[in-house]
């Protein structure tokens, strides 16, 4: 089987499990990382348009909520909003390119390890996210330490997939105007969206949907495309 195929069965299962019935609580692991990009695609989006990204919190139930104040205007606030949607994939592809070559894998690994503490240490605010942000740092480095070149690069594959696909966690929230985050209500991204501007969530939620399956397939295919010879 190819490297191509493997990663798109490998993105397809993801896609399905995450929809059955206690699908995140089986991929639990990737459900918090996805999670926590989604938060951070939000605080740096805010802070890319001049707010002020105060901290993040990660909860046990698979949710969290990044906090961020200032005064945005109305398409500030869009691009806050779609930011925790799209930065993620953008982010995934980034890493499924870089770890194109399993040459550098390990280093690809090792800064990812640096820049989830760092984030961490920047951002993070309860004891939940700290452990998972330990937890996480510590993966990477293990792998990075102990993994051969082609299976860090695979695992390094699996992560570029679970950012591209973060938005996948919960296709409800897309498509509705609430989200449970810690137990409480809060209103949707898509459905902050529409408020700011025109068309309904479920509109923003569609097209959202499709720009970020674009970004993973073309991710996909280009990472598993054969490198040029040396």
């Amino acid at each position: 089987m190819s490297s191509r195929t493997l990663l798109f069965l490998a993105a397809a299962t993801i896609c399905i499990v995450w929809q059955l019935p206690y699908g995140r609580e089986m991929l639990y692991p990737f459900t918090l990382l996805a999670t926590f990009a989604h938060e951070m695609g939000h605080g740096l989006t805010a802070l890319l348009v001049g707010e002020e990204f105060q901290s993040l919190v990660l909860h046990a139930d698979g949710s969290g909520m990044a906090f961020w104040q200032g005064a945005p205007g109305r398409f500030a606030t869009v691009t806050v909003a779609a930011g925790g949607l799209l930065a993620p994939s953008v982010a995934g592809v980034t890493v499924l390119l870089l770890s194109r070559s399993s040459r550098y894998g390990r280093l690809a690994l090792i800064a990812s390890s640096a820049l989830v503490v760092l984030s961490g240490v920047l951002w993070v605010r309860n004891l939940f996210g700290i452990a998972f942000v330990v937890a996480l740092a510590g993966a990477f480095a293990l792998c990075a330490r102990y993994l051969a070149g082609q299976v860090a690069q695979f695992a390094l594959h699996l992560v570029g997939i679970t950012l591209c696909l973060s938005w996948f966690t919960d296709l409800n929230y897309m498509f509705s105007n609430i989200a449970l985050v810690g137990g409480s209500n809060q209103k949707s991204d898509t459905a902050i969206i529409a408020q700011a501007l025109w068309l309904p969530y479920w509109f923003w939620g569609g097209l959202i949907a499709l720009t970020s399956i674009s970004i993973c397939v073309t991710g996909l295919w280009l990472a598993t495309r054969k490198l040029p010879p040396a």
